[in-house]
């Protein structure tokens, strides 16, 4: 298999198997437009590459390696649709399938440009969350010191690390990555959210209120469009 390839399935894999916990042979079949014929040997390739774990009649999901290349992949994806949309001004129904066609030739150090140059964007131009980048880093103003020479998060550190508004009630974690610049994150070091502090959440409002949380002995309310840049190295199995 190319590359490309091989990186659409799994970027598929990806989006089917995030909403159902599986991804069966017909749902990739009918999102990648290929035969279901086509997707199982495909599947089997990629298990033989130890990049999707897949049983047959049941589906395939993603190994560590394999969602590691899709969640770069998916990255580079919205980064380019935010570059498309706001820097190029391309109309935004087509910027999806304009971004399918870059995100497999991009390298990390383009990646890593486009992410300072649109300002560590949040969202792509559809609202879907935009993960932080993978350096040994805890916030975006030091990008530039190491920009070239980051050593990558360890696999296994990088796989607990998520937006604190993913949080349920009485989760907890430590503040590993702040995405934003000088501003929000002296605000936030205000507030007592500095890099290694641990933080609970104590509850979350409805359709992406503010998010309370319990940090230094002190309640907070926090803005859900700020708390989401806040990263947490939270365990899965404290997730909901």
């Amino acid at each position: 298999m190319a590359q490309e390839q091989v990186e659409e399935y799994l970027e598929a894999i990806y989006d089917i198997a995030g909403v159902e916990g599986t991804a069966k042979t017909t749902a990739i079949a009918k999102c990648l437009k290929v035969a279901p014929a086509s997707v199982t040997e495909a599947l089997q390739n990629l298990a033989d590459k130890n990049l999707v774990n897949y049983e047959p009649y049941r589906g395939a999901s993603l190994t560590g390696e394999g969602k590691k290349i899709a969640e770069t992949i998916k990255r580079r994806h919205r980064l380019l649709e935010v570059f498309l949309a706001d820097v190029l001004h391309i109309n935004r129904a087509n910027v999806h399938d304009e971004a399918c066609r870059m995100e497999h030739t991009i390298s990390e150090d383009t990646e890593n440009a486009l992410c300072r140059m649109l300002n560590a964007p949040a969202h792509c131009p559809h609202g879907s969350p935009i993960a932080p980048c993978a350096k040994g880093i805890g916030s975006c103003t030091e990008c530039d010191a190491v920009t070239g020479s980051a050593v990558s998060l360890p696999e296994k550190l990088r796989a607990t690390i998520v937006p604190i508004t993913e949080l349920g009630p009485d989760d907890k974690g430590k503040i590993a990555f702040i995405r934003g610049d000088c501003k929000i994150v002296q605000r936030l070091s205000d507030l007592g959210l500095t890099l290694g502090t641990t933080v609970s959440v104590t509850r979350k409002a409805p359709l992406n209120g503010p998010v309370e949380v319990f940090v230094r002995r002190t309640k907070l309310a926090i803005d859900h469009a700020i708390a989401e840049n806040i990263f947490v190295d939270a365990p899965r199995a404290e997730l909901p």
